[in-house]
């Protein structure tokens, strides 16, 4: 079956986060093609990212992705989506917080931010430290990023080519608190992790 059909239940960008929290996180080292994050039921977040991408791309959207980066963290991949000037996203991630969000956001910086607080380690530090320009990923359909069986690691690597715009500056990263652990606990709620609360 096609990707296109495979796709189609996903018919708004609030049902593709619905499926994306449904599969397992993917703990391989493989990064997928949307086809076969179907075919597999598993994604990681940047696989989730590129799925989501694919299946806005359905709906009529841009395929574009958004690189989240992070001190001593992951960085986090985000597809993001444009309804009537403002911006959403649609993610896969381990944490409960890092999701999907509305399309309320009038900036790229602005959506980003909506991360900040709820972006944090193991140990409980606020981690996130800046956001790239928007990638649209029609660049890459030469190599048939969709729907190839090829590792998708390459698209990885040029996130980290892109511009990057800081959220914060470094005196701003010096005074941050450490998030309280109703907030921890929210967000590593049903997350596969072997983490403990243990801010320094």
């Amino acid at each position: 079956m096609e990707l296109s059909e495979l796709l189609k239940p996903l018919n708004s960008p609030v049902k593709i986060q619905e499926f994306l929290d449904s599969i397992p996180y993917n703990s391989t080292k493989r990064t997928l093609s949307p086809l076969l994050v179907m075919k597999e039921r598993m994604a990681h977040c940047m696989d989730g990212g590129m799925f989501a991408a694919a299946a806005l791309r359905r709906l009529g959207y841009l395929p574009l992705i958004v690189d989240l980066t992070a001190e001593n963290d992951d960085d986090h991949i985000i597809a993001v989506f444009r309804e009537a000037g403002c911006w959403g996203a649609v993610a896969k991630s381990n944490t409960t917080v890092l999701r999907f969000r509305e399309p309320v956001y009038r900036t790229l910086r602005e959506l980003a931010m909506s991360y900040f607080d709820l972006y944090y380690n193991l140990n409980g530090q606020k981690s996130l430290r800046s956001y790239s320009r928007a990638i649209d990923l029609s660049r890459f359909d030469d190599r048939d990023w969709e729907t190839t069986g090829e590792d998708l690691e390459y698209i990885g690597d040029h996130t980290y080519t892109m511009r990057h715009y800081p959220l914060i500056t470094p005196a701003q990263a010096k005074r941050l608190n450490h998030v309280p652990k109703y907030l921890y606990d929210a967000g590593f709620a049903g997350a596969d992790i072997d983490g403990l609360y243990k801010p320094a």
